[in-house]
């Protein structure tokens, strides 16, 4: 199979950084099996009107970026519509100065749809619903008017959620927007939907609306998006969240972080007790980020006990019924087919032009193993960013092979790219003071 340049250097240069591409993810796709059929089945509970919540944990490095990324992939196959945000100071869930609003604003902007994979796909949502009333109602001899009330309509039954009202009357502004050639109530419209008004003078100047999505309506705001998304077509609408550690680990004070975690037990309620229709969440976070006691969400009563996993499964048995999926390490034979892959990326595709056969791959591993150790290999992003530099080495250095490069030194050296949030906290636990902690530093 003939990879594309562009697709090609896409995926090399994020595996160099140690980022996930975000395309030609199928074509480096190894092992999660079991993790994967678990969230299919979220996925098919949310396209039969159900809801999902599932907390994806492992080490820094351990591919949990990665996983969310190919549930991404898996779920737009299944006709959702995907909204993806990472958490950080400006964006958490629970907020009084607007970083709620923030990460709405985020969530919308990055949403996806089969047909448009690359993001930005709220306008087109819109578009395509708005679309198919106007040729049902105009091919039956119908007007703008009648299309108006037609939106109104459809919409009534989303006006139970909070904004609903409001919602409708900025879906009609878009509409009118789009028949006038408006650009400009056409903008204002989406910028409504996106979050982005501020105020609710400027608001109700631009569309006559006297509602926005603030920070007290982020979470209805989803689920009545996630209705309207059902309504224009689609199956249902996931949502991803990354970073958990923000929250966890970064918020100044106890009493920030523990609203946060208030807001994750809404949710999770609601995902459980079917309160939300045709909406799933899935957030990403490290092994800290759930059991530190402390800081953890496990220092939530509330939420330590609904997470709790099954006791009886241990000596290896795996249950993924629970909301709780955790990432295990990549077996041996699985990192050798995850590098056998990248290998045919850079060769675009072409096995007899690989750079490493197979038995380099399996020096590479042995290498690691032997310099680094066995816990080496519980970090896949460690492995991946070695392998391309050792592919990209031989390609610019014509006269060495990949025996000679695996004999010199520093070539399987830790990765000195920026740390995420998430590294940060597990290298450096004690930058994550807090105003009122257990335990304050002083000096007399």
């Amino acid at each position: 199979m003939q990879i594309k340049r562009r697709e090609r250097d896409s995926v090399l240069q994020s595996l160099q950084a140690g980022l996930v591409p975000r395309q030609g993810l199928h074509l480096i796709q190894v092992g999660r099996r079991a993790e994967t059929e678990a969230l299919l089945q979220d996925i098919s509970r949310i396209r039969d009107g159900g809801s999902s919540f599932r907390l994806v944990v492992g080490r820094f490095g351990s591919g949990k970026s990665f996983f969310l990324n190919l549930v991404r992939h898996v779920a737009l196959q299944q006709n959702l519509v995907i909204v993806q945000a990472d958490f950080t100071m400006e964006r958490r869930l629970q907020a009084t100065g607007g970083e709620s609003r923030a990460l709405y604003s985020e969530l919308m902007r990055n949403m996806t749809t089969r047909a448009k994979p690359e993001g930005a796909a709220l306008a087109s949502v819109c578009t395509k619903w708005i679309s198919g009333l106007q040729q049902e109602i105009v091919g039956a001899g119908g007007d703008t008017t009648d299309v108006e009330a037609r939106i109104t309509e459809d919409l009534r039954d989303l006006q139970d959620y909070v904004g609903g009202f409001e919602f409708a009357e900025v879906l009609r502004a878009y509409y009118r927007g789009t028949v006038n050639g408006n650009e400009a109530e056409k903008a204002a419209a989406l910028r409504w939907l996106r979050g982005e008004y501020q105020t609710r003078t400027e608001a109700r100047q631009d569309l006559g609306v006297r509602r926005i999505i603030d920070d007290d309506s982020f979470y209805d705001s989803l689920k009545l998006m996630g209705g309207f998304c059902r309504k224009a077509g689609f199956d249902g609408m996931l949502v991803l969240f990354d970073e958990l550690v923000v929250l966890s680990h970064r918020l100044p004070s106890s009493r920030s972080r523990i609203a946060n975690f208030e807001a994750i037990l809404t949710i999770l309620n609601d995902a459980v007790q079917g309160s939300a229709q045709g909406v799933g969440f899935v957030f990403a976070g490290t092994d800290e980020s759930l059991e530190d006691r402390r800081r953890g969400l496990f220092s939530y009563e509330a939420l330590r006990s609904r997470l709790t996993e099954n006791q009886l499964a241990t000596a290896g048995l795996v249950d993924l019924s629970g909301p709780v999926v955790r990432l295990q390490a990549l077996s041996p034979e699985d990192l050798f087919v995850l590098l056998r892959n990248i290998s045919v990326v850079h060769a675009s595709g072409d096995h007899s032009a690989r750079l490493v056969p197979d038995e380099g791959i399996a020096a590479l591993l042995h290498k690691a193993n032997d310099t680094l150790g066995a816990d080496f290999f519980r970090t896949p992003r460690d492995v991946i960013r070695s392998f391309v530099g050792l592919l990209n080495l031989i390609e610019q250095n014509p006269g060495k092979s990949w025996s000679d490069i695996l004999g010199l030194d520093g070539i399987l050296s830790k990765p000195s790219a920026p740390m995420s949030a998430e590294e940060e906290i597990a290298l450096n636990p004690e930058n994550t003071s807090e105003e009122n902690d257990d335990l304050a530093s002083f000096k007399l």
